[in-house]
């Protein structure tokens, strides 16, 4: 009964489907507004869009394929429960009449599952073609890029190009005063009006905002943070994201008033908006400058620095500074006005040049000073220099380069590039500086809040039962995740300019397409293929060695493991990341997972032949990682050598001798023979000594002296405890056997030679022989009488 119920509810479906209620009829409705869309889409995309357009049909786009890719998962649901009820009614028994209910009950939901599934394939037909309008985008958008790399003007130092400037001077001209004419029309009507108090209160707002207020919350919150604030690193991180945020938002807020009460007194005309707006946008990307500059070099509040920079470089680069911000603020102000007033080409490409040159003269200037400061640094014989560090110095490097090029550009006549160039170095500083700081200020949070002896660890610990080290570890992996997705979020950030989608997980899209190149079976090769294939090993390996450096350094050392745990997650961890590295930089060539595999395959006899004891070291070592049988600092013996193992790798482990030389024991020695570990079961050592007395002496006395004297020295453990035994009772002599134990085997020799120093001194004090019994030789001639023996007659009577 209950499975004609379900059923007969299944029969309605097909008109439910049209229902507001139903998902079934929510996701087609959503398949065809995406499909809608997407058509838009394309039809838009035929005549010419500028780069506003472009980014808003790339969201419609991307909303299109977001839609139908939960559509299809929505839909995917409704079908599966639709075959669950299919498989539920079973196959018709041949021979049997089925009852008609059961009947029509099996075509609706046949019906159903057809309907379904032709929505199904609908949404991912829609998905791939938005997929398809969303890369066609991205090219137009690179390709644009690369045109305007590409385009070439005369030089700056010809006379043609100011030639064609002076030429267009007098329309530009008229173009500005008709601008500022209008202005001043608009200012001149609304004054007489009466006294425009909005735009008076707006400017007064705008000078609390930029002077008071901004002073009074910096000095405010280090004042809260001084009184209230632990007194650790978290107290800086605080600070400084402080005064970012303020030194950011108190311009941004300025300007948007300022120009809001102009607006709202109607003192300025409609065209001004955009020019307006545009000084909005220059005053937070300025005033985001000068913070996050300032937060860096914290010149006037050096101990609130967390970046490692001295005083004196903190001194002479902050000007510097200030001329980034004013350079910046005024280059986005010069390109809002002349888009405001339609300047020709020769005006905005002339501008450019100027840019360009001013920045170039600006990080040239700051190169020489962070020379002349290395240079004073050398010259006082300092081997290490807080203000220039070795990446600083790589970067200072690459930034001559970059300098050079963009210089030699201009000369030529290349003025984008060179103006790009110029803006992308200023970008990349005021990126790295921000990066930096939230980089510390992510590890700093982390770290203090998630560390066992916090409260956050204190409450953990004791509600849960967290062991402390999980605290810790929960810490470090949290700053380490926190950490890439910022790294990441930069990277978008940094190649944004360069036509990329500013999505951290196309960052590398648009390096493939410097070139063609040929086509060899399914894959490219071609110069850009293999620069980007180069660009992203050495990138995946850079993050291999940061992850490294933050798992032995980080998160190791904070775990309950010892050296040789850490060592075999270390290099386990090392492989694999340069495993996927490898596989990485082959996928961005478009060597696929499946491909290596068919290659490896291939390969597969030649390396079984070829490098079989490689591959045999190399499983060994896997092996000896696992299982760890022998570990880091024990002390072993293979064969007739004996030391202690100092590093293990997976093709072989190196072992130092007692003279301080180094065995390379190849992995597959100590799988596949004996070898010795004499600290695997326990770190102890144990001392033996053997020796004999004359069956005349007192047993009891002996034996008291050789526990007095393994209790005389200070590396014999009392527990266990010593002891001394009588071995047995030889040709009048008493053997004993004396056993103690120390910290470590490595320890065992020299306390047995330290006691047996004392146990002579001891015995001979009290009298008592200790040794062995006296050999004696007796030649007996045959008969009985004593005479001269025949030489092989004494050879068979010796005894």
């Amino acid at each position: 009964m209950g499975l004609v119920l379900v059923v007969a509810w299944t029969l309605a479906v097909p008109s439910a489907v049209r229902a507001q209620g139903d998902p079934a009829a929510a996701s087609t409705t959503k398949i065809a507004q995406a499909e809608v869309e997407v058509r838009s889409v394309d039809r838009a995309l035929d005549a010419r869009v500028d780069d506003d357009d472009r980014r808003a049909l790339r969201e419609r786009a991307q909303g299109a394929k977001d839609a139908t890719s939960q559509a299809v998962s929505d839909l995917s649901e409704q079908l599966a429960l639709v075959n669950a009820r299919i498989t539920g009614l079973g196959p018709v028994t041949p021979g049997e009449i089925e009852a008609p209910e059961l009947t029509a009950q099996r075509k609706s939901l046949s019906t159903l599952r057809t309907t379904l599934d032709a929505a199904i394939k609908r949404g991912r037909l829609a998905g791939v073609e938005a997929g398809q309008l969303i890369d066609e985008i991205d090219q137009g958008q690179t390709e644009q890029f690369n045109e305007k790399l590409s385009t070439k003007a005369p030089s700056p130092l010809s006379p043609a190009f100011w030639i064609v400037v002076l030429d267009q001077a007098p329309r530009d001209v008229r173009r500005v005063g008709l601008f500022l004419q209008q202005g001043g029309e608009q200012i001149a009507r609304q004054w007489r009006g009466g006294v425009p108090w909005h735009a008076l209160l707006g400017f007064a707002l705008a000078i609390l905002l930029i002077g008071p207020v901004r002073l009074g919350a910096h000095r405010l919150a280090q004042r809260r943070l001084i009184a209230e604030a632990p007194p650790s690193r978290v107290r800086r991180s605080a600070n400084t994201f402080w005064r970012v945020a303020v030194g950011t938002v108190c311009p941004l807020a300025a300007a948007f008033v300022l120009v809001q009460g102009l607006h709202w007194s109607g003192l300025l005309p409609e065209r001004w908006t955009g020019f307006l707006n545009g000084f909005v946008r220059a005053a937070g990307i300025a005033g985001f400058t000068a913070a996050v500059t300032g937060a860096v070099l914290m010149r006037s509040q050096p101990s609130w620095r967390i970046a490692p920079i001295d005083d004196e470089t903190a001194s002479r680069l902050r000007p510097l500074s200030w001329g980034l911000t004013i350079l910046t603020f005024t280059t986005a102000m010069i390109g809002s006005f002349e888009l405001a007033i339609g300047s020709s080409r020769s005006a905005v490409i002339a501008t450019q040049a100027t840019e360009a040159l001013l920045h170039l003269l600006l990080i040239v200037a700051t190169l020489v000073v962070l020379g002349q400061i290395r240079a004073r640094r050398a010259t006082q014989d300092e081997t290490t220099s807080a203000g220039v560090s070795a990446g600083l110095s790589v970067a200072t490097l690459f930034a001559w380069i970059a300098v050079g090029i963009a210089g030699l550009a201009l000369i030529i006549g290349y003025i984008w590039f060179s103006w790009f160039v110029a803006l992308m170095i200023g970008w990349t500083v005021l990126l790295g500086s921000a990066l930096y700081l939230m980089l510390v200020a992510a590890d700093d949070i982390a770290t203090t809040i998630f560390v066992r002896d916090s409260r956050v660890g204190i409450t953990l610990t004791r509600a849960l039962g967290i062991r402390g080290a999980m605290v810790d570890q929960f810490g470090l992996i949290l700053s380490g995740v926190v950490r890439l997705a910022l790294i990441l979020l930069a990277l978008g950030m940094f190649l944004k300019p360069f036509g990329a989608s500013g999505n951290p997980g196309a960052i590398f899209d648009q390096l493939g397409k410097v070139a063609e190149g040929i086509k060899v079976g399914n894959v490219w090769i071609s110069p850009g293929a293999i620069l980007q294939g180069l660009v992203v090993l050495f990138v995946g390996l850079g993050l291999v060695r940061l992850f490294m450096r933050w798992l032995e350094q980080r998160y190791l050392p904070a775990t309950d493991l010892d050296g040789s745990g850490r060592n075999s997650i270390s290099l386990v961890a090392r492989y694999i990341g340069i495993a996927l590295a490898v596989i990485w930089a082959l996928a961005s060539l478009g060597i696929g997972v499946e491909r290596i595999a068919l290659l490896l395959s291939a390969l597969s006899v030649g390396i079984g032949f070829g490098l079989q004891a490689i591959t045999q070291n190399f499983v060994s070592g896997l092996i000896l990682l696992a299982e760890r049988p022998i570990k880091i600092g024990d002390l072993i013996r293979v064969g007739t050598d004996e030391g202690d193992v100092k590093r293990i790798s997976v093709r072989s482990t190196e072992i130092e001798l007692a003279d301080h030389s180094t065995l390379i024991v190849p992995n597959s020695e100590l799988i596949t023979k004996s070898v010795l570990n004499k600290t695997l079961a326990g770190p102890l050592g144990r001392i033996q000594i053997q020796f004999s007395v004359p069956i005349e002496s007192d047993a009891d006395v002996v034996r008291t002296i050789v526990l007095d004297c393994f209790a005389s020295e200070a590396a014999v453990l009392s527990d266990p405890t010593p002891k001394a035994f009588i071995d047995s009772i030889i040709d009048g002599r008493i053997h004993f056997n004396c056993f103690a134990h120390v910290e470590s085997p490595r320890a065992a020799y020299s306390t047995r030679s330290a006691v047996l120093f004392t146990l002579l001194s001891a015995l001979r004090s009290k009298g008592i022989e200790i040794g062995t019994l006296p050999q004696k030789m007796e030649l007996i001639r045959s008969g009985g009488g004593a005479g001269a023996a025949t030489p092989g007659e004494d050879e068979a009577k010796m005894k």
